[in-house]
């Protein structure tokens, strides 16, 4: 799976089967090569295996909300792929592909979707629904084979774990359940890590929000953890790392995921009447764990009265805490429709309602509920079941390592987590789930080109810091860092106009304090950004990279950390306007300094002090990156930048973002 999720992973797929047919062209054809196709093979599968049952694709990271896979800019992917795939993938008329290919065009017609890449292909006005093979684009019909099979397999995925995504899918019957661990996702990724998803009985009960309008100020609603079934601590959501799957198993009518993030650990059991969620807190300091749930549908807490409460978020309103009457656990029923969903909330704290945006598309606010609760060591059970034509779940019970869920029949689940996983005793027998996970190797690519050395550069001693005044007064210029080569610019759509019009040298300098920097830049016209100029709204982007300016960032070299700054000078007067990167959390009151016009462009100079976990000392070596941003009279977005370590590609949709893996290294020389 692309590692965006389902949207963009469609959207390269794309992108993928052309250049598979440009290549094959040149004489090299990808799908006869077994490796390459087998990798093909399972890109085509990954987004019908996730598929909710209703065929749309869950809404991860950026992800448009609700679309169906059988829309004919999809279907002809399917089409494409398994033509290329040819005998590999048809063999007997029986491959997971027509299965798939058959449910889709067997599935209620869909709504049509606008999508800008298949305008070309297919005008929406002229593509009928339902949709037929005949009625694909001339893309799809140029190379699909002449006959759908007639006898292919119906279509029953099963449960499954996509290993580089963290991503475990539990399906029993027609109920879809999944927990998200594994990466955030890049520049569309969300801080969603342990979010759960569930799909049962046609109702989406618990749904991934995805992202609306990436201009609307909701944007950053749908990109924070309150927004998603994911905990967080301390009132703020994740920060953008990683989460693993510690095991995934099934067994029978059973399943279970566990995943981990950070000090939290999240643990899914699905078995055939209802689903248990165990969400623990092991800490060596105080935190509040609060876990939202935005259950679709109507309904409240069977006992207690709403009062006044406390939950902190621009877009949050009417909020309010529960005053419980009773004991626990608190039962919560919801419904949609004919459709009914209970919730058992076991745990030590506060419940809190309160009204946020609905999901993308509906203009309506909704209501949700937050567990919370405080400590080093936390626990939040909840028991979930879509009730049927009776109730299975009687009464849910905590006592001590033990949670026991009585049926209808008076029969007692009891879970326990054991050294090996998990155990359920139940009235016909003790079901054992395992399935611990190994370390997911990082992905070995079957064609890799020779990594590049990395560039390296020289940071000077000094015996007392420079004026940082927007002069190279106090820096050595002997060991100059360069920034002028076609190779080193990333453009936007004009190619590097040459070191006369745009180029950059920088002059590194250090003591045990702080990293200084003077960035002399030529540049003849400067279009910098005012502080206080209107909101752009440009997709994920921060506004402060359309202007001239720079971004800088230091790592240690050994991975002990990152940091990156985003520096603008301030239009009317010397100092320097500093915002963290986004996709590090830096603290900008560590950087100072100032700019200066010149006669060819413009000079920054300014100090970095040095990061907790970076000790400076001669012979030291850090990784280091500069990057300097070109706007040009007239544009909306920057025409390109600059990067020391090398560019050669493409400034479009980075925004404030460069990979720790290109940072060049600098040496602490003394």
């Amino acid at each position: 799976m692309w590692y965006e999720g389902e949207n963009y992973h469609l959207f390269a797929l794309r992108g993928l089967l052309t250049g598979a047919r440009w290549a094959r062209l040149a004489g090299v054809d990808i799908f006869a090569e077994p490796k390459l196709a087998a990798r093909v093979r399972a890109a085509l599968l990954a987004p019908a295996r996730t598929a909710l049952p209703d065929f749309t694709f869950p809404a991860r990271k950026d992800s448009r909300f609700g679309v169906s896979l059988a829309q004919p800019a999809y279907l002809e992917l399917w089409e494409i792929g398994r033509a290329g795939l040819g005998k590999r993938e048809m063999g007997n008329g029986k491959g997971e592909l027509e299965s798939w290919l058959t449910a889709l065009y067997q599935a209620p017609a869909p709504r049509p979707e606008l999508f800008e890449s298949y305008l070309h292909g297919a005008p929406l006005p002229r593509v009928p629904f339902p949709v037929s093979r005949h009625a694909l684009s001339w893309w799809s019909l140029v190379f699909m084979t002449p006959e759908p099979p007639s006898d292919a397999l119906p279509w029953s995925p099963g449960s499954l774990l996509l290993e580089s995504q963290g991503l475990a899918v539990l399906r029993t019957g027609g109920r879809y359940a999944s927990l998200e661990c594994g990466p955030p996702g890049g520049g569309h990724g969300h801080p969603d890590r342990l979010h759960l998803t569930l799909h049962a009985d046609d109702v989406h009960w618990l749904a991934d929000p995805g992202t609306g309008s990436y201009v609307s100020r909701d944007l950053f609603w749908y990109r924070s953890t309150l927004a998603h079934n994911a905990p967080r601590l301390d009132g703020a959501s994740q920060s953008l790392g990683a989460a693993v799957c510690e095991a995934f198993d099934t067994s029978g009518e059973w399943a279970w995921v566990r995943g981990r993030y950070g000090e939290i650990t999240r643990t899914f059991v699905a078995g055939p009447a209802y689903l248990l969620d165990v969400i623990e807190l092991a800490s060596r300091s105080e935190h509040v764990l609060e876990l939202p749930w935005h259950f679709v549908g109507a309904g409240d807490v069977g006992r207690g009265r709403w009062t006044s409460g406390e939950l902190a978020d621009e877009f949050v309103s009417r909020v309010e805490k529960l005053v419980p009457e009773g004991a626990a656990p608190l039962v919560l029923e919801l419904a949609a429709g004919p459709r009914v969903l209970k919730a058992f909330l076991s745990f030590d704290g506060e419940l809190v309602r309160a009204e946020g945006p609905g999901r993308p598309g509906d203009e309506k606010r909704a209501t949700f509920y937050v567990m919370r609760t405080a400590g080093r060591s936390a626990r939040l059970v909840t028991v979930l079941e879509s009730v049927g034509e009776a109730a299975s779940v009687r009464a849910v019970r905590v006592q001590g390592s033990v949670i026991e869920v009585e049926t209808a029949e008076h029969a007692v689940d009891r879970h326990t987590a054991t050294a090996l996983g998990w155990e359920i005793a139940t009235r016909s027998g003790r079901i054992r789930l395992a399935g611990a996970r190994a370390p997911e190797p990082p992905l070995a690519p079957l064609l890799e080109l020779e990594k590049p050395t990395p560039v390296v550069g020289a940071a000077l001693r000094v015996s007392s810091p420079p004026p940082l005044d927007g002069t190279l007064d106090g820096f050595d210029t002997s060991e100059p860092l360069r920034l002028e080569l076609e190779d080193q610019y990333r453009r936007s759509e004009e190619p590097y106009p040459g070191p006369d019009d745009f180029a950059a040298v920088a002059h590194a300098a250090w003591d045990d304090d702080a990293l200084y920097l003077a960035v002399d830049v030529v540049k003849s016209e400067l279009c910098i950004r005012p502080g206080g100029a209107p909101p752009l709204r440009l997709d994920n982007e921060p506004d402060d990279i359309h202007s001239d300016g720079l971004q800088v960032y230091v790592a240690g070299d050994e991975g002990d950390g990152r940091v990156g700054y985003l520096v603008v000078p301030e239009t009317g007067a010397t100092g320097l306007r500093v915002r963290a990167t986004s996709d590090t959390s830096a603290d900008p009151g560590g950087v100072r300094g100032a700019w200066r016009r010149t006669d060819r462009g413009y000079t920054v100079t300014l100090g970095i002090a040095w990061p907790e976990w970076q000790r400076a000392h001669v012979g030291g070596r850090l990784r280091f990156d500069l990057l300097v941003n070109e706007m040009l009279p007239g544009r909306t977005r920057r025409a390109g930048q600059l990067v020391w370590s090398g560019g050669n590609g493409w400034v479009f949709i980075r925004g404030d973002r460069q990979e720790p893996e290109r940072f060049g290294i600098l040496e602490l020389v003394g």
